[in-house]
């Protein structure tokens, strides 16, 4: 006799197969094209890679970057570079590959690295302020490019190495500086191994660019076309995926453990937490209000949630509890100091929690259950996190069931994204969750500045530090990590850094956001996991150099 619960799954898995399907377009022939979804919210529009969200693939494969990174082994793979080196404490020689052509037969060589940089010292872009601590950048050959700068600033360099997209100046010169941003670029123009095809309301299309010069060095990626579809309803994902019309899901889709095995779907790890990390869910608390400015009541806080729930019943596994210091990946956790969160880190102790509170003076005064404030006004408080966003909605109920627990009252709150975004600036809470700015990198410097950086003191608030956490000696520690290439020193101050962050509690990491991936072996097999590490699947934007150019070129098409 079957039970109600597998009745339910059987149905939900009826249904699903029932609803999945997004027809290919009829030209394409289906084993020669890869078909992935997850990165796009809505329909391609622009190929524009000046600004920080083109349509996901035009970073990467069409526009490339000096260096890749490999988060996996924490190494960098010359790229469109050959070779790089810092010469001297503030000058740094980039040696560009030669024999590399645009798509339209252009050559490519140092000049076009030397204008990419130029064009943010003379217009304002995105990356123009990396002006500041930059002096010069000079082409002293056709595969020769110096750079120097004013004041070094080595982590940012590290990251800039994999980040910046090269553009061709025969192109982008002609653009008007009062159009390089607003400029669409449909038909854009690069050195990447696949170029625009098609752009539908529903999808992007690229298609394999047949001379690109990594063919020799790396070898020719496998599918012809790839098709990006635009996120559809997670019961729509998992029926295409289910009839293996999906290759590749960068979706995160609650319950693709239950049923993986069944439909043979690959995951990174067979066994939970199933995906690699990916970003640490951050609980910001507002230092600007009371009490989240008193530091025994932030370290209540932290040893207030129960991880383990969220990871469990929330996500069922698919995720990991966060790190005491937030920092995950092989080149955050090379400065991960394991002495220092034994002493000075938490776990899940409601027990503790309640000690640091009622030292502080934080007790129910009334018997009414709740407790006060020390002076003895009513501990009110919110936690906020964007509406529709249902497993982090369900996160902060735990969270404020776990509050509720030891006497705070702390209720969610879910305003709309632009709403949120608008109190995040403001200062307009009083606890948040957050993920901004603690993407997997190379560097910790990027995690820490995302938590604690000087710049809280405008009107708004836009680059992290979202609780105005005010700390002038870790944010120098922060900027001497940064601007330092004495790896000794660097050790010493990651040790300053973490201890600083766990004894003064200006947020707490919870959990590891997951790189969701799951792929089906109906059309494409051999793809990256645990134990072929080869390469990262993940088709979100800006992260195709950091393992996914690997995975097109190492998946097999099924025989």
């Amino acid at each position: 006799m079957i039970n109600f619960g597998k009745k339910v799954l059987i149905l939900t898995l009826a249904f699903l197969f029932l609803v999945g399907g997004m027809s290919l377009a009829q030209d394409l022939p289906r084993e020669e094209t890869l078909v992935v979804s997850g990165a796009m919210w809505g329909p391609p529009s622009t190929w524009n890679i000046l600004i920080p969200n083109p349509t996901p693939g035009t970073g990467g494969l069409v526009y490339e970057t000096m260096f890749s990174y490999n988060p996996l082994e924490n190494e960098y793979e010359p790229w469109l570079a050959e070779s790089g080196e810092w010469v001297s404490d503030n000058e740094y020689v980039l040696n560009v590959r030669e024999g590399i052509n645009w798509t339209d037969g252009e050559e490519f060589n140092a000049e076009d690295v030397v204008f990419t940089y130029q064009l943010a010292k003379d217009n304002e872009i995105p990356y123009s302020p990396i002006w500041d601590w930059m002096e010069s950048v000079e082409a002293e050959d056709n595969f020769t490019v110096r750079f120097t700068f004013s004041e070094p600033h080595y982590a940012e360099w590290d990251a800039e190495l994999y980040q910046r997209y090269i553009i061709p100046e025969h192109i982008w010169s002609e653009i008007p500086s009062d159009e390089l941003i607003t400029r669409t670029m449909n038909d854009p123009v690069g050195t990447g191994p696949y170029t625009h095809r098609q752009a539908a309301q529903d999808r992007m299309v690229w298609e394999r660019n047949d001379d690109w010069w990594g063919n020799d060095v790396f070898g020719q990626p496998k599918p012809k076309y790839l098709v990006d579809l635009v996120n559809q309803s997670n019961n729509v994902v998992m029926g295409m995926l289910m009839k293996g019309e999906l290759d590749l899901s960068n979706n995160f889709l609650p319950g693709i453990q239950r049923i993986k095995d069944q439909f043979g779907l690959v995951t990174w790890y067979e066994e939970e937490p199933y995906m690699l990390s990916w970003n640490t869910a951050v609980m910001y608390m507002n230092t600007l209000r009371e009490p989240m400015g008193d530091t025994q009541f932030r370290r209540a806080m932290a040893f207030m949630v129960n991880q383990d729930t969220i990871v469990d019943r929330v996500y069922g596994g698919l995720v990991q509890s966060a790190n005491p210091t937030g920092l995950f990946g092989e080149g955050w956790q090379a400065y991960l100091d394991e002495e220092i969160v034994e002493e000075s880190g938490f776990e899940y102790n409601p027990t503790k929690a309640k000690a640091l509170l009622n030292d502080a003076g934080y007790v129910d005064a009334n018997d009414d259950g709740w407790r006060e404030m020390p002076n003895g006004d009513p501990l009110e408080l919110e936690i906020m996190v964007p509406s529709g966003w249902t497993d982090w909605m369900e996160s902060v109920r735990v969270i404020a069931s776990n509050a509720e627990e030891i006497g705070v009252n702390i209720a969610p709150s879910f305003p709309d994204s632009s709403l949120f975004d608008n109190k995040r600036f403001n200062s307009d809470f009083d606890l948040m969750i957050g993920n901004f700015q603690t993407t997997l990198s190379s560097t910790p410097f990027d995690y820490w500045f995302g938590v604690a950086n000087r710049s809280i003191h405008g009107e708004t608030i836009s680059n992290g530090n979202w609780g105005a956490y005010d700390n002038p000696e870790l944010f120098e520690k922060i900027d001497e990590f940064n601007m330092t290439n004495d790896e000794a020193r660097k050790q010493e101050l990651a040790s300053d850094i973490q201890e600083t962050l766990l004894q003064d509690m200006p947020s707490v990491p919870l959990w590891h956001n997951g790189l969701w991936a799951q792929a089906t072996t109906e059309y494409w097999t051999n793809w990256p996991d645990e134990d072929n590490p080869y390469g990262v699947p993940v088709s979100w934007g800006n992260a195709y150099q950091l393992g996914m150019i690997d995975t097109l070129i190492g998946i097999e098409p099924v025989e």
